[in-house]
């Protein structure tokens, strides 16, 4: 039977580097940032982490050799999580043609105007937005007929939140949420736009936002490998705020450079990899 964990307590890594290393890593239930110069494995770290999960949540230590992860509760046999990397790169020169579902993605992109790994993210959670929507809307539907309708409120509001946190981010652009279709669209000065034809910026803003929302408020780990590359300033510094608002339950495990993004409340939560390093 599944027994998810509600976050992770320890990470321990052994023989990083070739044996020269060992990570002992104590997180924090909500935020965790790790920190350090180029090249000193920050990335490593995370990524060997994400490999250790299978691809179902299950916690498999024993399938790559020198990762233990501990959970709270302790016997749990699954974790939820989300990776969100910072690339927006070309897909066609990232993955082959011959994979059903990229070259099915590449299809759709190329008659959208997008391309970019960013862009199938965007396209994968457009899915997950739908089944999202569909959801809520029949757990609406039971708390109106039960004459709850205070449940029903509290049920459509972190939809509505995430819409206002993407019209104000995106205010200085004039783009605003189309309210009224299921599917994510954006107008602006009168035009439609799709979230494809958005700067690089403002899809990693809305990748990570709508990762956050469909999540459902439940716990699960946000793991997030440098996600400031391409956000504004004023972004990076509200990034673990709106986050962490979205879905108070989730743990956030995520590597950076930016000082920005740490500024608003969270240097507490900075852990150097030398720091965890014997």
């Amino acid at each position: 039977m599944q027994k998810y964990a509600d976050y992770i307590k320890t990470i321990e890594i052994d023989a990083l580097w070739s044996g020269k290393k060992h990570i002992v890593w104590d997180l924090d239930p909500k935020v965790n940032v790790l920190s350090g110069i180029n090249g000193v494995g920050k990335s490593t770290i995370l990524n060997k982490v994400v490999r250790s999960v299978g691809v179902n949540g299950d916690i498999v230590n024993h399938l790559l050799k020198g990762v233990h992860l501990t959970t709270a509760p302790e016997d749990a046999t699954h974790i939820r999580f989300d990776l969100i990397r910072s690339l927006d790169s070309n897909l066609s020169q990232t993955f082959s043609e011959s994979e059903g579902f990229i070259h099915q993605a590449l299809s759709v992109l190329a008659g959208v105007g997008g391309g970019s790994l960013l862009d199938l993210q965007l396209y994968q959670l457009q899915r997950k937005y739908l089944d999202y929507q569909v959801n809520i809307g029949n757990r609406i539907i039971e708390a109106l007929q039960r004459g709850d309708s205070h449940m029903a409120q509290q049920l459509s509001e972190p939809k509505k939140r995430f819409q206002d946190m993407v019209d104000e981010l995106f205010a200085e652009t004039g783009k605003k949420m189309v309210r009224k279709e299921n599917e994510i669209r954006f107008t602006q000065i009168g035009e439609t736009l799709l979230p494809y034809q958005l700067s690089s910026g403002e899809k990693q803003m809305l990748v990570i936002l709508l990762t956050v929302l469909v999540e459902d408020h439940q716990p699960y780990v946000l793991f997030m490998d440098e996600p400031e590359v391409s956000l504004h300033i004023e972004w990076q510094k509200r990034l673990i705020e709106l986050i962490v608002e979205l879905n108070p339950n989730v743990q956030i495990i995520l590597t950076t450079h930016s000082p920005a993004v740490i500024m608003s409340g969270w240097l507490d939560k900075v852990t150097e990899v030398s720091d965890i390093t014997v």
